[in-house]
C-alpha cells in the first residue's frame, strides 16, 4: 500500500534561504539542499550513472552486497526512515531484506516531490511494504516518523550517499546529535560516507567532461528564476570546483564571468556581483574510517558494523543508539 507524501510549503522558507546566503558578508552561498527540485533531481540520476562518479556504486554494491547481513544486526520489528531518499533506488536491497522478514513500513523524507514521486514508482512493487512519503526537512521529517512508531517498534533511519559530508564536520556530529535525540536505545542509523581519495580523482567527479554537474549547478540559479521571478542570466555563470585541502573536502561554486546587478522579487532582493566572484553551493567532505567511529561516540552512537567498497573508497557504518 503506498500513502501520497504529506506536503509542506516551502515556497518561503526557499527565498529566505535565498536572501540570507546572497546577503552574506564575504562569501554568498547557496543552500545545497535547493539542487533537488524536478530538473535537479533529473540531473542528479545522469550524475550517478557517470564514470568519473563511482560514489552512487560504490553505494549501490555495498547495500546490494550486505543488505541482509546489515538486516540481521537489526532489533526487529523496526520501521525504517530515510534521510534524502532520492529516487529510493539505493534503498532497494535493505528493504526487500527486511520485507523477507515482516511487514515493513518505510517514511522517505524530502523537500523534493519529484524524488518522492520517483521513490513512489521504484518501490510500489515490493510485497509487504507499506509507503508514507514526507516532504518536510530531514530532522522535521524524522520528528513524525517518530511519532508514528508503534509500541515496542525500532527505527532505522537510512542516511546514504555522501549527504552528511555536505555538512562540515563539527555540524555534521551536531546533525547526528540531532538525530540521536530523535531516536530511543536500540535504534539504528545506516550511515554512508565517502572516504579520503586522490584530489584529481574527486574533482573529475564533480566537473565531469560531460558537464553534467556544470547543468546541474546552474540549475540552482535556473531554480531561482522560475520560482522566485529572478533574472539571473545563466550565460553570465560558469561551474567551478575546487578542493579545500584543510578541510579535507571538494566544494562547487558559481562563478559569475563579469560585474553584474541580479534582482530576486520573490526574495525582495537585488544583489550585486563582481567578476570572478563566486556563490558557494556545496561542499562535499571525505572521511578516514577511524574518524567515523568518533562522529559516533561524539553523537551518541556506537559503530556496530563497516563496510568498505575498495573500487571507489566508501563506507557503509551501522550506528546503534546507545
Amino acid at each position: 500500500m503506498l500513502v501520497h507524501a504529506i506536503t509542506s510549503d516551502l515556497n518561503y522558507e526557499f527565498a529566505s534561504d535565498v536572501r540570507a546566503g546572497l546577503t552574506r558578508t564575504g562569501q554568498k552561498e547557496l543552500p545545497s539542499k535547493y539542487f533537488y527540485d524536478d530538473v535537479g533531481s533529473t540531473l542528479f540520476e545522469v550524475i550517478s550513472h557517470l564514470p568519473e562518479y563511482g560514489l552512487t556504486r560504490a553505494d549501490e554494491r555495498l547495500l546490494r552486497r550486505h543488505a541482509s547481513e546489515i538486516v540481521e544486526r537489526l532489533a526487529m520489528p523496526v520501521a525504517v526512515a530515510e534521510l534524502g531518499s532520492g529516487s529510493g533506488k539505493k534503498s532497494r536491497w535493505v528493504l526487500e531484506a527486511l520485507c523477507r522478514k515482516q511487514r515493513t513500513f518505510y517514511y522517505p523524507v524530502e523537500i523534493s516531490r519529484s524524488a518522492l514521486a520517483m521513490c513512489e514508482r521504484e518501490l510500489r512493487d515490493i510485497d509487504s511494504i507499506s509507503i508514507l512519503g514526507f516532504e518536510r526537512e530531514y530532522l522535521d521529517g524524522l520528528l513524525e516518523v517518530a511519532a508514528h512508531r508503534k509500541y515496542g517498534q525500532h527505527l532505522l533511519v537510512l542516511f546514504l550517499g555522501s549527504t552528511i559530508g555536505n555538512f562540515d564536520r563539527a555540524a555534521g556530529v551536531r546533525f547526528l546529535i540531532e538525530v540521536r535525540r530523535i531516536l530511543e536505545p536500540g535504534d539504528s542509523l545506516l550511515l554512508g560516507t565517502d572516504l579520503e581519495k586522490p584530489s584529481a580523482q574527486v574533482l573529475a567527479a564533480y566537473d565531469d567532461e560531460l558537464g553534467v554537474t556544470a547543468a546541474f549547478n546552474l540549475n540552482l540559479l535556473a531554480r531561482v528564476n522560475r520560482e522566485l521571478d529572478a533574472d539571473f542570466d545563466l550565460g553570465q555563470f560558469s561551474h567551478m570546483a575546487r578542493i579545500n585541502p584543510g578541510a579535507r573536502s571538494v566544494e562547487m561554486h558559481l562563478r559569475s564571468r563579469r560585474r553584474q546587478r541580479v534582482n530576486i522579487p520573490g526574495a525582495d532582493l537585488q544583489v550585486e556581483f563582481l567578476e570572478g566572484e563566486t556563490i558557494w553551493t556545496e561542499s562535499s567532505h571525505k572521511y578516514s574510517t577511524e574518524e567515523i567511529f568518533e562522529m559516533a561516540r561524539n553523537a551518541g552512537f556506537r559503530c556496530a558494523a563497516q563496510w568498505i567498497d575498495e573500487e571507489w573508497p566508501f563506507a557503509e557504518n551501522l550506528l546503534i543508539a546507545e
